[in-house]
């Protein structure tokens, strides 16, 4: 349906920012005629999906006023662990009558919700190797409720639905238009942080090889400084985006093996690499509370004439509290800032690591490492990736090669936000693709 459309709205709800990207056909090139970044009305969204399609649909349609966006068509992308599962398969080569028969095992064996009655779609990736018995295919699930929930957001804002896809295949058709002269023969790792969670999809090219989400997003980072400062969440993130960086000496002491905040664990510790298929794959979760060892008269009752003399209580000599100042040079304002976020850094580098080291267990290698989404704008990410996995890391601009024409968006918008849309810009692209 998309194929015959001559302009299209990209849409991408996220939980803290709802994003659109117009697209309208120029001959055979695309022109963004339109841009528009709103705020996710608060409670209608969040990591599992689209609670509140009436209030998400009223922002919606606002937003679409505003940026001027005349086009009555629209692609949304659903995500959510709760709203759709997407994974990659290698499978035998073969026709599609058998693919299709094939395919609806597989669905109907990975189906994840609780909810029977689910859409289901599949989609041979294409660029195999003419030699292997194999192919590589994506398949998504999703419960029919999810689906009618972003219908529903699209028609409360008054216009039409025209496709449903997935966030990993929107981006691959982002980087097809925006980076064919660059990364048309690598393998790159896309890193797309949200608020609440962050995509890991690794392409070679535009074929999508391994799909992942881990719950680490921008807020985690916020509300570590929000803590740290004792200051409101609203001027926490404003401290975030405005001050808070990776200084160069935090490098440096990342990789003289370091550790100067004391948190027990960084970016040169022992690595596990990330396995989606194993039964005991390990989750990012809150560290376990410590165990309590029992006195040694525990279920004594010292009450008793013949109870026992209770043993004396050794004195332990005071320990002094450990340094948490960071060994960080320049702003002590800076250090404080990195000081309150460095533990979730650790954290979200490890992830990334995990799940690189898993491909290449695989016997995959990576070339390059792009981030987009708005939790990616931290001053000083790509640099500290770049030395702390020994892998190129750019900031991804899906406008890139775009003919960019929005007229109700400022100069300095574009380039302030132009990381946040890259699903916004790939749901968009879906007439020149699909």
């Amino acid at each position: 349906m998309a194929k015959r459309l001559n302009s299209v709205l990209g849409i991408d709800i996220g939980s803290q920012k709802i994003k659109i990207c117009e697209v309208k056909t120029q001959g055979r090139e695309p022109v963004v005629t339109a841009l528009a970044l709103v705020d996710t009305p608060e409670g209608a969204v969040d990591h599992t999906g689209v609670y509140n399609p009436d209030a998400v649909g009223q922002a919606l349609k606002s937003a679409l006023s505003a940026a001027g966006a005349s086009s009555p068509n629209a692609v949304v992308s659903i995500s959510g662990q709760a709203s759709v599962l997407v994974r990659t398969l290698e499978v035998p080569k073969m026709n599609p009558t058998e693919l299709k028969e094939h395919m609806q095992w597989e669905i109907n064996r990975n189906i994840p919700f609780a909810e029977s009655t689910v859409v289901s779609d599949y989609k041979p990736l294409g660029g195999d190797d003419p030699n292997s018995p194999n192919m590589d295919v994506v398949m998504a699930i999703a419960p029919q409720s999810a689906i009618d929930t972003m219908i529903a957001c699209v028609k409360k804002a008054g216009r039409t639905p025209s496709a449903i896809d997935v966030e990993p295949l929107s981006m691959a058709r982002s980087i097809a238009r925006s980076y064919d002269d660059e990364l048309a023969d690598k393998t790159i790792c896309m890193v797309d942080m949200g608020a609440k969670t962050t995509s890991i999809n690794i392409f070679s090219g535009t074929k999508l090889l391994m799909p992942r989400q881990i719950p680490i997003g921008g807020e985690m980072f916020t509300k570590a400084i929000a803590d740290t400062m004792m200051v409101p969440f609203s001027e926490a993130e404003a401290e975030k985006l405005a001050r808070c960086e990776i200084p160069e000496s935090a490098i440096d002491a990342a990789l003289s093996g370091t550790d100067p905040f004391n948190i027990g664990s960084g970016p040169t510790s022992e690595f596990q690499p990330y396995n989606p298929f194993a039964d005991d794959a390990p989750v990012f979760q809150p560290e376990a509370e410590a165990a309590v060892t029992p006195a040694s008269n525990y279920g004594v009752n010292p009450f008793e004439d013949d109870a026992p003399a209770a043993e004396p209580i050794p004195v332990v000599p005071a320990v002094p509290p450990a340094n948490n100042t960071p060994a960080i040079t320049g702003d002590p304002e800076v250090a404080r800032l990195y000081g309150a976020i460095a533990p979730i850094l650790d954290e979200f580098v490890s992830e990334i690591r995990r799940s690189i080291d898993y491909f290449k267990s695989r016997g995959g290698e990576i070339d390059r490492i792009v981030l987009c989404g708005g939790g990616t704008k931290l001053k000083g990410l790509t640099t500290y990736l770049t030395k702390i996995l020994s892998i190129p890391c750019d900031a991804y601009d899906p406008l890139r090669r775009l003919n960019v024409n929005a007229r109700k968006a400022l100069p300095d918008f574009i380039d302030e936000h132009r990381q946040e849309f890259a699903v916004a810009v790939g749901n968009g692209l879906h007439i020149f693709f699909d």
